[in-house]
């Protein structure tokens, strides 16, 4: 078996993690000089270069880039099998997540993750668009579509918008549309009732202006009516807000409503849903599909997406 100097490997790793050669070297509790002779050594090995250096700015060559991908997940994959053998069961995992998927869904069952696997030490990474999928940004990931061959992929949710509006706002839109109180069931307010009140409006969701009000009307083949207040929002959470303090009519989904106790301040509307074509799943690297805390988390947010309603058993 023929092997690159063993010890230059966690040296390049906490280089290119860091992006600096003295960072490393504090970490590492060693010279910088020493980080700097383990690279050299390893680049002579592999007779390619890792890092291009100018200045004080350093950066990953293209394949020093390549490298890093396949190192990254082979140190991790060592450290797992040690702390096996040595009796550590602790699992630490880093889980790259939407925004508004870890605030309204995530972060609120946290606690009772925490209740049936104490020996899984999960840090969650802030993602506001679609993850690269690296082991250079996280462990694991929940990610809209399946990006890379690389990886295996777990459905939780398929994407459905609906109106909401808060209840004192919903009372509103009742005495204005000349609804009488009712115990039953609401008859259906039409695109037309709608489009009398602000329409609370997600710029990220279509990435267009009024976009998910767009795809709503034209699923039931109208156009948004001319005249129609639109109020405009980078991120569901705003809109989401923006509803709750009766300022319109949002469209939402279901993880967003699905377990905060404040979900009771909204009503949804007797209107018809649209699905986005967006699919939320888990995401990890096939190659690391053995690690005992990557199935542990994996089941658990299956069970929980299953019990919150957000996929069927069949899924």
């Amino acid at each position: 078996m023929k092997l690159p100097p063993l010890k230059a490997l966690p040296v390049f790793e906490a280089v290119a993690r860091l992006n600096s050669f003295s960072l490393a070297a504090d970490e590492l509790a060693v010279s910088q000089s020493a980080v700097s002779h383990q690279i050299k050594q390893l680049e002579t090995y592999l007779g390619e270069r890792l890092f291009w250096r100018s200045g004080r700015t350093l950066s990953l060559t293209d394949q020093g880039r390549q490298y890093l991908d396949a190192i990254s997940s082979a140190l991790l994959q060592i450290e797992r099998a040690s702390e096996q053998l040595v009796g550590h069961e602790e699992a630490r995992l880093r889980l790259s997540v939407f925004s508004s998927f870890a605030v309204r869904w995530l972060v609120p069952r946290l606690p009772e993750l925490q209740r049936l696997h104490p020996q899984l030490d999960l840090a969650l990474e802030m993602s506001s668009a679609n993850p690269v999928l690296s082991d250079r940004v996280a462990d694991c990931f929940i990610t809209v579509g399946r990006g890379s061959s690389a990886y295996s992929y777990e459905l939780l949710y398929v994407e459905r918008l609906f109106p909401v509006c808060s209840q004192d706002y919903w009372q509103r839109v009742r005495r204005e549309l000349g609804r009488a109180e009712t115990d039953g069931e609401e008859a259906p307010l039409t695109p037309e009732d709608v489009a009398q009140f602000p329409l609370l409006s997600t710029h990220s969701i279509f990435e267009k202006p009024a976009g998910d009000w767009e795809v709503w009307y034209r699923s039931v083949e109208r156009d948004i009516p001319v005249g129609a207040r639109i109020q405009h929002f980078s991120h569901m959470l705003l809109a989401l807000e923006a509803a709750r303090f009766h300022q319109g009519i949002a469209l939402t989904n279901d993880y967003m409503l699905s377990t905060r106790k404040d979900s009771e301040d909204f009503v949804r509307l007797p209107c018809h849903p649209v699905m986005t074509g967006d699919e939320f799943y888990f995401a990890w690297k096939t190659s690391r599909r053995k690690e005992r805390g990557i199935q542990l988390l994996r089941r658990w947010l299956v069970s929980q997406a299953i019990e919150g309603g957000l996929r069927g058993e069949a899924d």
